[in-house]
């Protein structure tokens, strides 16, 4: 089992930054592939942004140029730098653990941009 725990959500106003953090714990057996989804209600959860094991950046055509992925050098840790954020970038995000078949959510954190 993989623990996810994440930090950093919360209100800011349009054009703002927040930065979300994500630590996994527990049984990690491998290097995983690391990243953040976001979904509203009624839709399906979309990528922002992942940090693959073999370090390729993979982000969500709407947060390009605007948000910043990063992972430390052990692996379990990974960022998001969220800049010029917009009301359209309300939403859970949920950071995610993934190696094969294995695949793990944190809980969620919500981000609200709002003035």
């Amino acid at each position: 089992q993989v623990h996810l725990a994440e930090s950093g959500g919360g209100l800011v106003q349009p054009g703002g930054s927040l930065r979300l953090s994500c630590v996994a714990s527990g049984n990690i057996f491998d290097i995983a592939d690391m990243g953040w989804y976001r979904q509203v209600p009624a839709k399906e959860r979309e990528l922002v942004a992942v940090y693959t094991r073999g370090g390729d950046l993979r982000y969500g055509d709407s947060v390009k140029g605007r948000f910043t992925i990063s992972r430390d050098n052990a692996g379990n840790t990974v960022n998001l730098q969220m800049n010029s954020l917009k009301p359209e970038d309300t939403a859970i995000y949920y950071c995610n653990w993934r190696a094969g078949r294995w695949d793990y959510w944190g809980q969620g954190t919500q981000v609200t941009v709002s003035s």
